[in-house]
């Protein structure tokens, strides 16, 4: 039993792939649009059980119950080395090459 307050995560389905506009590429249209929204529970649930959450902006959402407690795990890629000297080189072209 996940109890009341707990901060979880939720899957919502916002479109079924059968309601998805004509004009998106074939394999987006055969996958339904979902939204994943953390926030706090309002009663007493399950995972992989319809629950109900208020985010931290306030609204109230339904979802399944997909996650107790989750983490951030988004990232900006893999490093690029040549992107890396990009900010340097920008801040030579507006302020000169004498930058520290």
């Amino acid at each position: 039993m996940i109890e009341k307050n707990s901060y979880v995560e939720i899957v919502q389905e916002i479109l079924s792939s059968k309601d998805r506009a004509s004009n998106i590429p074939d394999d987006t249209k055969e996958t339904s649009l979902k939204l994943w929204a953390k926030g706090w529970l309002i009663e007493d649930s399950e995972i992989g059980e319809l629950a109900k959450i208020k985010t931290i902006t306030g609204r109230v959402l339904e979802g399944v119950l997909t996650e107790v407690n989750p983490s951030y795990e988004h990232g900006f890629g893999d490093f690029i080395p040549e992107v890396s000297n990009i900010g340097l080189q920008a801040k030579s072209i507006l302020w000169g090459d004498n930058i520290e």
